[in-house]
């Protein structure tokens, strides 16, 4: 009998001398390790192991109490529904949680192959020797104040009374890697670069090192840039920050809260140019953390929500779905409230562009790298944005580094602008996405 069979068994009983009859519980566990350098010397180790669980119980009455606990043996379970049952009695009648439909639906297959975890040692060992690489690769480059190599396994597991019982085993290994330099009579520069792989031995070590050095050399020769409109391309991480940013165009709880850019009859309506799609998939194979279901037991899976620019489905949990007379989406996360996120975004070509562009002819394009500040430069809301960048403007395929820049406009009239989608997707790890093309956004330079 597994671990999650054995606590679905306990919390039967329990439940049973308890009097309850309608309870769920959902648990993770996390074990990390993670080590950082700086100039030659491990800065900071950190090896952890996190567990969690939160039980829910449904009184006679279909008010739910909530409640959380680290403990997941008889006496901390029989704690837990016991808490849960008493605070039951001041939760909700209104639009209670209830259930998933789909909590006993049959699973999607993944492969997932598990990595072998190293000793901390050995993580330091790797990460000074990319350190001292880094800073004999160019001379300009005088440290790299930021860095970490990490590896984590993941355990989640999910059952109710009315005999649902999930679980899954994920772990993952990443890089991150960002350099500064120093130049006499210039202004420091900086590049970074982030990559996850499902083991260590998978992860692109090497990639992640020739992409850091690319992006610090490329900020080197940098020239102040003129306020104006320009025609402006995304790259894939910049792009979808901006789509995660103002996700509350197609999540449902923030449709239903009246906290959205959309309205319940936002569906089926055009939202954006025909040449964009969008679809949110948990299981693409770019995803290596990829998870099979949600907090509520719902499996995941590839759901569009944008279909040649018509907003075509809004991200659901059990809550939501059955006050709009829809299906959960597997996008739930459970606790004293369920919310709804999004899991890992596809950004792909709607309609075929009957024009081209490249940034290979293309004249004074502004190519932004990295978008920064979006806690502070978004109003969601009101789907505005003004945030610093980094990045280039490109003349016929030559690049030069803009000095310091913010960019501005409106989601919505961003998403309407739409001039080019690229063929080919960029995976990256919240998302696989091309660069995007937009006819013209505001800049303000120095």
């Amino acid at each position: 009998m597994s671990k999650v069979q054995t606590i679905a068994q306990t919390a039967t009983e329990k439940a049973s001398e308890l009097g309850i009859i309608k309870f769920d519980i959902y648990g993770s566990a996390i074990t990390q390790t993670s080590v950082q350098v700086f100039q030659g010397e491990p800065k900071q180790v950190k090896a952890s192991q996190k567990s969690s669980v939160i039980v829910r119980v449904w009184n006679e009455k279909e008010q739910i109490g909530v409640t959380s606990t680290t403990d997941v043996h008889d006496v901390g379970i029989e704690l837990a529904l016991k808490t849960a049952l008493e605070a039951s009695n001041f939760g909700v009648i209104d639009y209670a949680p209830d259930f998933s439909d789909e909590a006993k639906s049959p699973l999607p297959a993944v492969d997932s192959e598990l990595g072998k975890s190293c000793v901390a040692s050995e993580l330091i060992e790797k990460l000074l020797k990319i350190e001292a690489d880094l800073l004999n690769s160019h001379e300009a480059i005088a440290s790299v104040p930021y860095n970490g190599l990490a590896e984590q396994e993941i355990e989640r597991f999910y059952l109710n009374s009315d005999g649902a019982l999930r679980e899954e085993t994920r772990s993952f290994s990443s890089i991150y890697l960002y350099t500064t330099t120093e130049q006499e009579g210039k202004k420091p520069r900086s590049g970074g670069a982030y990559k996850v792989a499902n083991t260590l031995e998978k992860l692109d070590i090497d990639g992640c090192f020739r992409e850091t050095v690319e992006k610090t050399i490329s900020h080197l020769n940098y020239e102040g840039i003129k306020s104006g409109k320009y025609r402006v391309v995304f790259s894939p991480e910049a792009f979808l920050s901006l789509l995660g940013a103002f996700s509350n165009l197609y999540n449902a709880q923030n449709i239903l809260d009246k906290q959205s850019l959309s309205t319940p009859e936002s569906l089926g309506q055009q939202i954006a140019s025909p040449l964009l799609s969008v679809s949110d998939n948990a299981l693409h194979e770019g995803n290596v953390s990829a998870e099979t279901f949600d907090g509520e037991g719902t499996p995941t899976r590839n759901l569009p929500i944008i279909e040649k620019g018509v907003l075509v489905n809004f991200l659901h949990s059990s809550v939501t779905a059955k006050r709009m007379n829809a299906k959960p989406t597997g996008h739930a996360s459970i606790g004293a409230k369920v919310s709804i996120s999004p899991n890992y975004y596809h950004v792909f070509r709607g309609e075929e562009p009957t024009i081209e562009y490249n940034l290979d002819t293309a004249e004074n394009v502004i190519l932004i790298d990295d978008v920064q500040a979006l806690h502070a430069g978004v109003n969601s809301l009101q789907g505005s944005f003004s945030l610093p960048f980094d990045g280039w403007l490109v003349n016929k395929g030559e690049k030069v580094s803009i000095e310091a820049a913010t960019v501005a406009g409106d989601f919505l009239d961003v998403l309407k602008s739409i001039i080019f989608v690229e063929a080919e997707g960029e995976i990256t790890p919240t998302g696989v996405c091309p660069r995007i093309w937009i006819e013209s956004l505001s800049i303000t330079g120095q």
